[in-house]
């Protein structure tokens, strides 16, 4: 029993159940809980920038060989692409056929906006095509590194990654330093992941405490919408990826439970980015492919967040009686082609997405928004689970066919569960892993 509940999907599993009670029965306890969740995230945030760095730069150095950088960037990018517009195809589909704001007849032109004003102040300063590329590069390098800013990390790790390949063995002694300041970033994550079961728990109580379950009834039919389209896609799209590429969805799916469960509680896929960039190496991935794969992943790629945007863009037109044709129903997935891939792995940031991309097409009331505003919170657990699912299955799929699979390491890793439950650190180096698990000596 004891050794059981040592397990941390088990403790944050458990943390959300009493969270939700918390919030149900202690509303006024569980709103005061919200800084638990949100210190859990900063600390993990505070770790991002130095992780995807090293990882990237490690990985591109062991590589050696600049074309399959290239090829693997282009693959990647295809890939996110094909699979992003599924998931904005699926979401219009369906909210078309259940039709969950029909018959609501809410008079957009009596919306009070002043509850959405700071969601329509951030979506207009959302930049358009050439200031999100120019986004891209940074002031200094120092400025991305200090706002965190995940493309511009990207794009400085990529530059020194290729200029310490071009440097060959006098590139040599950076490399196993960054290497080592990786494997100290790793433990020093574990140590933080031993707080996710307070961070998980603290964000279901706030969530359940602040909006109560009554609002939830309100609008059900459209969050069941949202769940069943998100789990559709999961199995059907994602598990027709892993079919196609030779591995189990059911077995990623048990392998990353620790990270599902906790991206549930705190509604954020950046909570559990470090780990998983370590358990995906564990799992078979070469660490090139995970460095570059993974993080591009969490902006281009965000699988829920689209079937969410869809399915709420459209909904307010139902629920204000806007007619949309499909040239108008096109016309929205054809910019939320766009604006999705603005999209980071921090909760609330589909609902700035959604409002940017209503005031960019001037057809559906962005007052309309009002309506989302008490369940944002809950379907937003649903499209970051998907999220997270979704850059997991990406980054296997490309490892294989780049090649950079190794099977034995993933069937060794699958067998042993119960290591996989516990804190991960990759070998690396400047040293052993830290915890060793005996299946993971293969």
């Amino acid at each position: 029993m004891k050794s059981w509940l040592n397990r941390l999907y088990v403790q944050v599993f458990i943390a959300i159940i009493l969270g939700g009670f918390i919030g149900y029965f202690l509303p006024d306890v569980a709103v005061t809980l919200q800084p638990l969740a949100d210190g859990f995230i900063k600390l993990i945030k505070m770790l991002l920038a130095p992780v995807i760095f090293g990882t990237i730069v490690v990985g591109i150095a062991k590589m050696g060989n600049l074309k399959e950088v290239g090829r693997i960037g282009v693959r990647a990018l295809i890939y996110f692409e094909v699979v992003s517009t599924l998931a904005l195809v699926i979401g219009l589909v369906v909210v078309n056929v259940m039709q969950p704001g029909a018959g609501m007849n809410i008079d957009a032109t009596h919306i009070d906006g002043s509850a959405i004003a700071a969601y329509a102040k951030r979506a207009e300063a959302q930049p358009g095509i050439v200031g999100f590329l120019m986004d891209i590069i940074p002031t200094t390098m120092v400025d991305a590194f200090a706002k965190g800013a995940m493309l511009q990390i990207i794009l400085i790790s990529l530059l020194f990654g290729l200029a310490l390949v071009q440097a060959g063995e006098r590139g040599r002694p950076v490399v196993v330093v960054v290497d080592s300041l990786l494997d100290a970033l790793f433990r020093i994550v574990a140590m933080v992941m031993r707080l996710a079961p307070i961070g998980a728990g603290a964000g279901v109580a706030f969530t359940i405490g602040k909006y109560g379950f009554g609002t939830v009834w309100s609008l059900a039919y459209l969050m069941l919408g949202v769940y069943a389209t998100s789990i559709l896609f999961v199995v059907l799209v994602l598990g027709s990826v892993c079919a196609w590429t030779g591995f189990s969805l059911t077995k990623v799916l048990g392998f990353f439970k620790d990270e599902i469960l906790i991206t549930f509680g705190t509604c954020s896929t950046e909570a559990v980015m470090p780990r998983m960039m370590a358990k995906l190496e564990r799992l078979g991935c070469e660490k090139s492919v995970v460095g570059l794969v993974l993080p591009t992943g969490y902006t281009f790629n965000a699988d829920g967040t689209c079937i969410y945007l869809t399915m709420a863009a459209i909904f307010v037109a139902q629920a204000t009686n806007t007619p949309l044709g499909i040239g108008d129903q096109l016309l929205v997935l054809g910019v939320l082609l766009l604006t999705s891939k603005g999209s980071a792995g921090v909760a609330g940031a589909g609902f700035v997405t959604l409002a940017a991309t209503l005031s960019s097409i001037h057809t559906v009331p962005v007052a309309g928004l009002v309506l989302l505003l008490g369940v944002d919170r809950f379907m937003n657990e649903a499209r970051a689970v998907t999220n997270l699912i979704g850059n997991a299955v990406a980054t296997i799929a490309v490892a294989k066919w780049e090649g950079a699979f190794d099977r034995d390491k993933a069937e060794a890793a699958y067998r042993d569960r119960a290591a996989a439950a516990e804190d991960v650190v990759p070998e690396t180096e400047a040293g052993p892993a830290l915890p060793r698990p005996v299946a993971a000596a293969h």
